[in-house]
């Protein structure tokens, strides 16, 4: 359990991680009035959060992630949370992989107006995200990953003006991408991968210039990807696999300049492989399988010096495998199964080992 550590109340941090502690998380824990920085994250502890960490009025951390902690069953289960709303001072909040199960309350919103981060990724959460989500003004990063969240994402994110990360990843959210969350310039890592989500891409992605890291697979996205969304020539992943993207791969793919992972797997695009993908100097997977691209591999395709692995299978490709793919020194895994290529492998440089 716990050491009895309350008895010391001018700790300002305790960092108890990594351990074999389990029990409850003692109420005296409040009595440590100085306590600025509280990790008790991979660890046994079970019961509930206690309401007492509330009067922690000096707390700026709170890490709770991998252990047992649960919440009550009734409609208050996360009367802990309406508690931390009188640590002012909150910076950190991470719940995740906990099986604390219920709703996030409203009063979410009354989080410290210092709240940077908020992580609840695993928690079992169920029902809508609140509306009131949107108050947490300066928050940098929220991420509530792998829950059973459903309905639709509220058009309250617009107003989380400095978030940089959001992950909404593995739940059960529907309706259309709210067009609010182009609004949000400076978003580095944008995840809502695994959800049930339809409509067409918002056209303002492209406007989202600080955009890194994208993953919008595992949904029912449909309609064409929009020209401006290959505006992101600071991308680095792009993941859109697994929905219903139908049209052509525009030229301006090649504005990409520095993007090294490209998912477009298991989508209904029927063009012509771009030219332009050759002016990707930096992309290390191109995954494009699953589609129904048609006419001959490019040429210029040889041109991708850092490919590691390309995979065309499942298409409707014609002609034959460019001798040009042999410049393609760091490629390991090559894929054009089932397609309506004919001639010869190339047997030089990567492809050497490569067979039919």
């Amino acid at each position: 359990e716990l050491p009895y550590i309350s008895s010391v109340p001018n700790l300002e941090e305790i960092f108890l991680w990594g351990n074999h502690l389990s029990g409850n998380i003692p109420d005296s824990i409040s009595n440590i009035t100085k306590l600025k920085i509280l990790e008790l994250q991979r660890n046994s502890f079970s019961g509930l959060i206690p309401n007492a960490l509330g009067n922690l009025q000096f707390l700026e951390r709170l890490t709770l992630r991998s252990n047992h902690l649960t919440t009550k069953t009734s409609s208050n289960g996360w009367s802990f949370l309406d508690s931390l709303t009188k640590c002012r001072y909150l910076i950190h909040l991470d719940l995740s992989l906990n099986p604390l199960g219920g709703v996030l309350p409203p009063s979410i919103s009354n989080l410290s107006i210092s709240l940077l981060q908020f992580e609840a990724t695993a928690c079992k959460i169920r029902g809508n995200i609140p509306m009131e989500i949107g108050s947490l003004n300066n928050a940098l990063a929220l991420d509530l990953s792998v829950n059973e969240l459903s309905g639709s994402i509220p058009t309250t994110i617009g107003r989380l003006k400095n978030i940089q990360l959001l992950d909404f990843s593995g739940n059960k959210l529907q309706g259309s991408i709210p067009h609010q969350l182009c609004g949000l310039k400076g978003l580095y890592k944008l995840s809502l991968a695994t959800n049930e989500l339809d409509g067409p891409l918002p056209v303002g992605l492209g406007d989202l210039i600080a955009l890194r890291k994208l993953n919008f697979s595992s949904n029912k996205l449909h309609s064409s990807i929009p020209l401006s969304f290959w505006r992101l020539k600071d991308i680095l992943e792009v993941d859109l696999s697994s929905n219903y993207f139908s049209g052509s791969l525009s030229l301006d793919i090649g504005n990409l300049k520095v993007i090294i992972h490209l998912d477009l797997s298991r989508n209904f695009l029927s063009s012509d492989i771009p030219s332009t993908f050759g002016s990707l100097h930096y992309l290390q997977v191109l995954l494009l399988s699953h589609n129904r691209l048609q006419g001959p591999i490019p040429e210029s395709l040889g041109d991708m010096m850092s490919l590691a692995k390309l995979d065309l299978s499942n298409n409707n490709l014609s002609g034959v495998i460019p001798k040009s793919l042999e410049r393609l020194l760091y490629l390991n895994s090559f894929d054009v199964s089932f397609n309506r290529l004919e001639g010869e492998i190339p047997k030089g440089g990567c492809l050497v080992n490569f067979t039919a």
